[in-house]
């Protein structure tokens, strides 16, 4: 590959998952950890991603406030929130993870939904803090750096003490083999907890994250009772995830 396609390969990767890990990229593209190192470190350079140790963040990712023109498939992230917005009602207590098509969901809202939003990630609360009428309530502990959601054992306590009626979940990457997968050991543990603490899971992703894997397990298909993508319900790449048992919308 030569590194032109690699580095396109690269931010791809970035753009998609919203971080990459060298040792991963290695694996994938068959380099050594050095190509990569530099190869991350121009991409930096160019301002095209973030520079971390063991790997790189997208922009978007990593900052409480980033323009529309940093979200990665922002038209298909949009249509998703609205799809999962409407499946609030008033008096709900509903969890939700942090990302990109979160934010899109916390815009979303309708005016008049009263509700009550309980969630860890920075850009979100304060997305939800704009709402007129619902409740916010803010998950505290250790707060990641690099994925701007409050992480550790206090979070992972204070989310085991909620019974949430949903939960909205930011999906990194779903297969059939593996389930959910990330790969951010804590917020993988902030995931289960959510998962644990809600009567319904439902799982955001764009198609573009289907059938593809992480290295970090979160929780197997039957875990998550619904899946929103951009694609309409009866599209045939959604067909496996629905005999898995998996509610489409």
């Amino acid at each position: 590959m030569l590194k032109k396609e690699r580095q396109a390969y690269i931010l791809h990767k970035v753009n998609l998952h919203n971080k990459v890990l060298s040792a991963q990229l290695c694996e994938e593209i068959n380099v050594s950890e050095d190509t990569i190192r530099r190869d991350l470190q121009e991409l930096a350079d160019q301002g095209k991603l973030i520079k971390v140790h063991g790997g790189a963040l997208s922009h978007s990712f990593s900052q409480v406030n980033f323009t529309s023109s940093q979200v990665y498939s922002l038209e298909n992230k949009v249509s998703i929130a609205r799809k999962a917005a409407s499946l609030i009602k008033d008096g709900m207590f509903v969890l939700t993870s942090g990302g990109t098509t979160i934010m899109e969901l916390a815009k979303a809202l309708p005016p008049g939904l009263k509700a009550t939003f309980i969630s860890g990630s920075i850009p979100t609360v304060l997305e939800y803090m704009n709402h007129p009428n619902i409740d916010v309530i803010v998950i505290g502990d250790k707060v990641s750096k690099s994925s701007r959601i409050t992480v550790g054992a206090e979070a992972i306590n204070q989310i085991k003490r909620i019974k949430a009626d949903l939960c909205f979940l930011g999906i990194n990457a779903i297969d059939l083999k593996h389930g959910v997968t990330d790969n951010d050991w804590e917020v993988v543990m902030i995931k289960r907890a959510m998962i644990e603490s809600s009567q319904k899971v439902i799982g955001l992703t764009i198609a573009e994250k289907m059938d593809t894997f992480q290295p970090l397990h979160i929780c197997d298909l039957k875990e998550v009772d619904m899946l929103i993508t951009e694609l309409n319900p009866r599209d045939e790449r959604l067909l496996p995830y629905h005999q898995a048992g998996i509610q489409i919308l």
